[in-house]
Formats: structure tokens, sequence, C-alpha cells
């Protein structure tokens, strides 16, 4: 007689809802999934390996059938629907490295990739209304780059408080690319954004007695600096009414009044102000005309070359990238600065010489800025209870992930960053230039 071994179990087939999920990811990304997910119900599927991506909640996957790509990921992080096991920034390095090795290209998706998609969800309990958007997403109206929208759009990013960016910054209140001249010990954020300020005030040739215009000037860091240390009168124009309020305390507590000027005006009215035509000595303009906008632009550079006099300079730092994401991308747009607008750097240089400006330097900090950043996002994570405290737990949640996509795209050369130095040529041609660059770049402090 012969006996037949019994079978061993049948093995169950995992129907989670990181399983029912899984084809339907694949098939959207156009391959593997290059992160391990887990899902709400305990189940995970996904390369052992890559970054854990939690997704905490089924509405999650409702936010991005209402609003899908960068923009509904980005708005489920911001509320904690998604979150990663490790490091922001670890995790989206690790994410984007395995997408490019694996090559993955997403299709567009077709009506019958939307109906399975819609289908899976329902299957998951993820279908219902759209969800909440967050308190701190923009919502700008009016005509794009009108007087009025552009203030909204100012005061949305710059206007969030003072004691935030207080914070956020170093004493400087520099909110712009640092210039890092050394990597000595105790060599720090303040002390780059000083090496980089002085450094803009050599380009400029500032002088004691001479006239500089600064638009966009922040928090007062360039307008201070050129003021206390060369003796230069000031005329700093700022959009943001929580700026020119910091700025004027700053001005009287360091006893700067007879050199300093605060106007809490738009760029364009100052073509407005009879005085100011053809009477500076130098013009700058720090990290603001991404804010101008594409079709503004050439007015703007008018009003550079306008404004100075003959041998007058003029120094534009500014953020720079390829055509594909002008604004910088859906997040940014909705979150951090709408109506942004970014070129790549040859534009802003022909744009510049169009206004009659001669583009005399050009010197890319791109690496800069990845110290910059990095610098701002270790404050927020170490005084991360004083952020959520200030403004809230989904506010410290978008900074974060500005701040770590932002280093992100400087470091692997999606972004750049720009000091753009400009004269204003007399009758017979004659720039009044310094022949080298010998004395820009000595000691800085």
């Amino acid at each position: 007689m012969t006996t037949t071994a019994p079978r061993p179990p049948a093995r169950r087939t995992p129907t989670g809802a990181a399983q029912r999920l899984e084809p339907l990811a694949e098939r959207l990304l156009g391959g593997g999934l290059p992160v391990r997910v887990r899902m709400w119900d305990g189940s995970e599927a996904g390369p052992q390996d890559a970054p854990t991506v939690h997704v905490r909640s089924r509405r999650a996957l409702r936010r991005l059938l209402w609003e899908p790509g960068e923009l509904g990921l980005a708005e489920a992080y911001i509320t904690g629907e998604i979150d990663l096991d490790e490091d922001l920034g670890d995790g989206l390095r690790a994410m984007r490295r395995a997408i490019d090795e694996r090559g993955l290209t997403p299709p567009a998706p077709g009506l019958a990739d939307r109906l399975r998609a819609a289908g899976t969800a329902l299957r998951l309990g993820a279908v219902g209304p759209r969800p909440p958007v967050p308190a701190a997403r923009a919502g700008l109206r009016g005509a794009l780059h009108s007087k009025a929208r552009d203030r909204a759009a100012i005061s949305h990013h710059y206007d969030l408080s003072n004691a935030f960016y207080a914070l956020l910054l170093d004493e400087t209140m520099a909110y712009s690319c640092g210039y890092w001249t050394s990597d000595a010990p105790g060599y720090g954020p303040a002390d780059a954004q000083r090496d980089k300020l002085e450094l803009i005030c050599r380009k400029l040739g500032l002088r004691p007695g001479a006239r500089l215009l600064d638009i966009g000037c922040g928090w007062g860091s360039l307008t201070l600096h050129a003021a206390r240390h060369h003796g230069v009168r000031v005329t700093a124009v700022t959009l943001a009414a929580e700026q020119a309020a910091y700025v004027r305390e700053q001005v009287t507590a360091r006893g700067l009044e007879e050199l300093v000027e605060v106007l809490n005006i738009d760029y364009r009215d100052i073509a407005e102000r009879p005085e100011t035509r053809g009477t500076y000595d130098a013009v700058s303009t720090i990290e603001m005309g991404e804010h101008v906008g594409d079709a503004e632009y050439p007015a703007f550079t008018r009003i550079l070359h306008d404004s100075l006099r003959p041998q007058g300079r003029v120094l534009v730092q500014q953020m720079s990238r390829g055509a594909n994401a002008p604004g910088g991308g859906a997040f940014i747009e909705s979150y951090i600065a709408p109506d942004m607008h970014m070129r790549p750097v040859g534009e802003t240089v022909g744009l510049l010489e169009g206004a009659g400006l001669e583009v005399r330097d050009v010197e890319a900090l791109r690496e800069h800025y990845v110290l910059t950043v990095d610098a701002w996002r270790r404050t927020l994570e170490e005084r991360w209870a004083e952020f959520t405290d200030l403004v809230g737990e989904e506010t410290a949640r978008v900074w974060r992930l500005y701040l770590v996509g932002g280093a992100l795209a400087f470091e692997e050369r999606r972004m750049g960053v720009d000091q753009i130095l400009c004269v204003r040529p007399g009758r017979a041609g004659d720039a009044g230039m310094e022949p080298t660059r010998r004395d820009w770049y000595g000691a800085h402090r």
C-alpha cells in the first residue's frame, strides 16, 4: 500500500491595501516601485532595502485622485497623511537615485488608467469628497503680476512673521544664498552671509557717500551692512510690510537714520519718483527678480538701468533653472513663492543687456546655496518644537519639504543661483571699472 505525502498548506496570496495598489502604481510609474510602501492596514510592498513611505490613511489616496502628481503628494505629506521612515532629504535622494537607475519613465495616463485608479480606490474605500486644502496654500486672486496680486504674493511668503524668520535665519537676517569662504571650525551661516554682503559691496565699488538703491531689501542685511561698514546712503525698497517695519527698527537701533531711507512700495513705483532717475551710483537686487514675472522683466531691467548714473553698477543675485519648470514646480508655486518665474541665466543676461546694461561679470554660487539651505534646514529640525508652536505643524512641514527639496535641486543642478554684475556705460562707452577683480576677493572679515 502506498501513501501520499501530505501537501503543504497553500500559501495565501496577500490581499492587503499595498498589494492591491502595487500593480496600478507600477503601471503609472512605468516600472517597479522605487520605494517600500507601508499602508494604513500594515500591508507592505516594494523593495526591502528602499526608503519606506508610510501611507497613514485612505485620505492620502483620495487626495491623489483629486490632485494627482507633485502637488497631491506634497499636500499628503504636509497634512501627515504620508511620511517617511528616515530623514526626508535622504529619503528623497534615494528615491530619485532609484528612479534614475531603473530608468523609470511614467507614461501619460490614459482613460483606462484613470478608470483603473478609480476602481482600485473604490475597493480600498478611498473614494469620497475632495479633502480640504491645507491652510498654508496660497490663494491669490486678480491679474497675474498686477500690483495688488504681487503684494499678496510677497505677503504670503515674507509676512509669515518676523519671529519665524528670526528663528530660521542667523543674526544677519539675510534670506539669500551665502558665500562660504572657509570650512574652518566655527565658521557658520552668519559668517557666510557677511562675506556675501561684503563681496557685493566690493563688486559695486561702494565708497562713503555713494548712493545705493536696494530693490527687494528683505530684512535689510545688505542695506545695513553697506550703510554701517561703507558709509553709503541707501534707499531700501520692499513690498513686504513686516520687512519694512523690521528694517526701520534696525535703522533706528543702529543710529543710521541719516543714511537709510526705507520705502514700502512696489518696485514699479521707483520709476514714478523723478528724484531717483539716473542718480544712483549702484543698484542691488538680491533674489528679488524671481518674483517679477516673465512679461514684466524687461521693464524691470529698464528700471535698473534708468536708476543708475553713467558708470553706475548694478548687481543682480538671482536663481535660475531650465525652461521645463520656470516657476519652480507646483508645490513651490502653491505654497512658497506663488507667481515666481525663473529662467536660464543666459536669458537673464540677455535681458539685462537688452536694457542697455553691459554685463561685466557672472559668478555661479550653486554649491554655496546647498550649504546655505542645509544650514536653514538644520535649524528647522533642531528647533522643531519652537517652529510648530509658532506657526503650526502643517506650516512647519511645508518648510521642511521646501528646504529639503531646495537643497536637492541645487545639489543636482536642477537649479542655480548667480551674481551678475553690470554697468551703465557712459556715452563714450567708458565703464569706469577696475581692470582686474583683484579688489573683490581679499580677506572678507
